[in-house]
């Protein structure tokens, strides 16, 4: 088959990954390659891929947006496998958030209002490219989350993109808190914005909770012919209603579109993923070389900082207070991007009037540390560096960086990862193939790959606020079991378990692409 992907991020492409829709789009077209079919993987350019030596333009596009004709430049981009292509878009919309910047932070009375009008180009392009044969004959267009479900609209509602319905439309759920919602009409960022002549029904398009908006996650679920949820476990948590209240974040207001998708036999859930190369025979680097290489990394980040930077500046002095600590220190880590579904659980205040993050830092005391690595939300951020300057056991990267994660993936005791929901999650399973135990929040995706006490830990409960005491208590009793022969059983366990992309890309051809 000649399976055409479109997504927001490709993480096989240098700059091109902020999150989990990156490493899927980097490591599932090769497994489906590996089974035999041609994958082809198209993302905008952002004003910087198409300026890279890997990049090569192959044409010019005229697209309808916007009452305008604009002109997408289409480039190759090299690829490593014989049968897999990369593909960039380029034009000067789909730099509006700066050059290279994926996604754009819009103020809350115009959310997604940039992003939106770049993936409504995007998406335009893209259905364009099809009927043009850039792609050649196409057997499964697969759109990624609500970045790309605006081609099911246009093939579903635009005559000239009548043809785009021939191959099969597959659409994968990333994130289901996250739909791209924008009014239908009388705004620069809306539909009729974009495409002032489209005629199209808002039966199966509009917004459950705004009747006068366009959501583009629930039309890609009604839409198409196959909806993918990244985990088994999460296909069938989104098909119950959210009750914050009760720590439950389920269908996100799309529940009956997404039970209508199940009974009709479209919706189906498929693990994720994750690579095992072959692990090379070496030392473990020392707890101070590791540090070292930390200090090299925060300096860099603050020498690129136009004013110095309080996150960066605590983080350096925590790393001096840890140098002294013995190499048999517990170290516990974390990974990820600072969004409200990463971090909640660990701001909720206890009984105690102290937060759930405070209290596992206080439950660590002086024989461990905390080391987390990520950015993001800026009250996350400003959360995580207060906590930090107050407590000598906690070290707080705020960045991102290759060499850190695989450090901390390597050299951690304990990874920590109490989302508050997680479609699949791939940060535990890099742990864990470093036989590297994890707790965590056992749902969606999670509970599909942690198993307590068996593989790793995991906590529960019926609010969040009853998840973050079960947390903080089971991390004491997780301490507890450290120098028991049980802890090295478990991380042994972990090391052993194997989540293959290639059972994922059979299950995609059998369920999503054939079934």
């Amino acid at each position: 088959m000649n399976i055409v992907m479109a997504a927001a991020e490709n993480g096989a492409i240098e700059g091109g990954k902020v999150g989990g829709i990156g490493d899927v789009v980097r490591d599932i077209p090769l497994a489906l390659a590996d089974a035999g079919h041609t994958v082809q993987v198209v993302c905008p350019a952002y004003g910087l891929f198409c300026k890279r030596p890997e990049a090569i333009l192959k044409a010019e596009l005229s697209v309808a947006f916007a009452g305008k004709s604009e002109i997408v430049q289409v480039f190759s981009y090299k690829s490593a496998h014989t049968k897999v292509k990369y593909w960039v878009l380029e034009h000067p919309i789909f730099a509006l958030g700066g050059i290279g910047a994926v996604y754009c932070n819009d103020p809350d009375n115009r959310p997604f209002a940039t992003d939106a009008i770049k993936f409504a180009l995007f998406s335009a392009a893209v259905a364009e490219a099809v009927i043009q044969n850039v792609f050649a004959k196409v057997d499964v267009l697969h759109l990624h989350d609500w970045h790309a479900a605006l081609i099911a609209v246009l093939a579903k509602y635009n005559p000239r993109y009548d043809a785009l319905n021939s191959s099969r439309i597959v659409y994968t759920i990333h994130n289901l808190a996250l739909q791209g919602v924008r009014p239908f009409k009388d705004d620069e960022s809306s539909l009729a914005g974009w495409f002032p002549e489209l005629d199209y029904s808002p039966i199966d398009i509009a917004d459950p909770r705004a009747s006068n908006c366009i959501n583009p996650m629930r039309a890609g679920i009604n839409l198409s012919d196959r909806v993918h949820a990244v985990s088994p476990s999460y296909a069938k948590e989104i098909l119950v209603p959210s009750c914050v209240e009760k720590g439950y974040f389920g269908g996100e207001g799309l529940e009956q579109d997404l039970q209508k998708a199940a009974s009709e036999k479209r919706l189906q859930g498929i693990l994720n993923g994750c690579e095992y190369p072959v692990r090379k025979a070496k030392t473990k680097d020392s707890r101070a070389q590791m540090i070292k290489g930390f200090e090299s990394q925060l300096i860099e980040w603050l020498g690129n900082k136009p004013a110095a930077d309080s996150a960066l500046i605590i983080a350096l002095h925590r790393l001096t207070q840890l140098q002294p600590k013995p190499e048999n220190t517990m170290l516990v880590t974390s990974v990820g991007r600072l969004t409200q579904q990463k971090v909640s659980l660990l701001k909720q205040i206890l009984p105690s009037g102290k937060s759930a993050l405070q209290e596992l830092l206080n439950t660590l005391g002086e024989n461990g540390v905390l080391i987390v690595l990520g950015s993001g939300d800026s009250d996350n951020q400003q959360f995580l560096t207060k906590t930090a300057s107050r407590n000598s056991n906690f070290l707080y990267l705020q960045g991102f960086s290759e060499q850190i994660a695989d450090a901390l993936y390597e050299s951690g005791d304990l990874f920590l990862m109490p989302s508050s929901f997680e479609p699949c999650g791939i940060s535990q399973m890099v742990a864990m193939r470093a036989g590297q135990p994890c707790l965590v929040h056992s749902i969606g995706g999670l509970s599909d790959t942690v198993i307590d006490n068996k593989n790793g830990f995991s906590f529960n409960g019926n609010s969040m606020q009853e998840q973050a005491e079960n947390m903080v208590k089971r991390f004491t009793e997780v301490l507890k079991t450290r120098k028991l022969k049980k802890w090295k059983t478990i991380g042994q366990q972990a090391a052993k378990e194997r989540f293959l992309w290639s059972n994922a890309a059979k299950q995609y051809t059998s369920l999503l692409y054939k079934g």
